[in-house]
């Protein structure tokens, strides 16, 4: 009995995975944090907040001031400020960038942590099928909006979060929005996919500059299998969920990895990388497929209607 009592600590050691060890301050620096008030990107928000100002960018505002709330109080830091963002429409997305411009002269961590997940068949309200258009459309519109922002900022950071779920994924240009063949549980796969070639190419695109000696980064991550309302549209996951949450990883264990891509010492040019537990993971063959990176992101530009060269 005594054995199996010692288990139980060392199996949920194992389940809750390595911390993000650095003490890093990010005094006078500012952090974006997209879909910050619940699960991984709250808890993001929540240490972040103790080393500098945060900016948590979300849809839903009563969450995200409660949450802010929370963590001002709990931090001391009144840096903490909300702002809305609608990933699932790029009128919401432009106007928050104009006013972040307007009011920030600096950006140095920009944190794609927003998404959506097994969602009914829906569209954004751009015609986008609600994963792409959420999780990889709307991140990378905010992305090229903010751009010059943080290379001005540099060094400065953008880390994607991504998940595992992109080794079941496919960019399937023929059918992207899923108008022929739609499953929910796929179409998350693939979403996750497009971040990680999103990243892929956009740290090829800047390491061609000179912004690579000023420490300008993008990687890319897995938080794990964590324990929060990611798999709210499906009862059946939302039911798993709860009967494994011994074998999840908590929101707070969920974080350290994005929180370690956004400030570890030792990856200050370290760029286009993929990490889980913190630490290099692998990444499927699919996802280091530059064509495909390159196509996705031209045909993601047609789609936004940017230009972004």
């Amino acid at each position: 009995e005594a054995e199996v009592t010692s288990a139980f600590p060392l199996c949920r050691r194992y389940v809750a995975g390595e911390r993000c060890k650095s003490t890093a301050k990010l005094e006078g620096k500012v952090v974006i944090i997209t879909g910050a008030n619940t699960g991984i990107g709250k808890e993001t928000a929540r240490d972040l907040a103790q080393r500098g100002k945060v900016i948590i960018a979300c849809r839903d505002i009563a969450k995200a001031e409660a949450a802010a709330s929370e963590i001002r109080a709990e931090t001391g830091n009144q840096q903490v400020i909300v702002k809305k963002l609608d990933l699932a429409d790029t009128k919401s997305i432009r106007e928050f960038a104009e006013k972040f411009l307007a009011e920030e002269k600096e950006l140095h961590i920009l944190i794609n942590n927003a998404g959506v997940m097994l969602c009914p068949y829906s569209k954004t309200a751009d015609g986008f099928e609600m994963h792409l258009g959420v999780n990889h459309l709307g991140h990378f519109l905010l992305t090229f909006l903010l751009l010059e922002r943080l290379k001005q900022s540099a060094p400065a950071r953008i880390v994607n979060v991504s998940s595992l779920a992109h080794h079941g994924g496919r960019i399937r240009f023929h059918d992207l929005h899923g108008e022929k063949c739609y499953n929910r549980g796929l179409a998350y796969c693939h979403s996750k996919l497009a971040n990680v070639l999103f990243t892929r190419e956009l740290a090829r695109r800047l390491q061609g500059k000179s912004q690579r000696q000023a420490g300008f980064t993008a990687n890319a991550l897995h938080p794990g299998s964590v324990h929060s309302e990611l798999v709210r549209h499906s009862f059946v996951m939302t039911w798993l969920w709860k009967i494994f949450s011994f074998f999840l990883k908590t929101p707070c264990e969920g974080a350290q990895t994005s929180i370690y891509c956004a400030v570890a010492e030792e990856l200050d040019s370290v760029t286009g990388q993929y990490f889980s537990d913190c630490q290099p993971a692998y990444v499927s063959p699919r996802g280091r497929d530059d064509e495909t990176a390159k196509k996705l992101w031209s045909v993601s530009c047609e789609l936004l209607g940017i230009q972004w060269d």
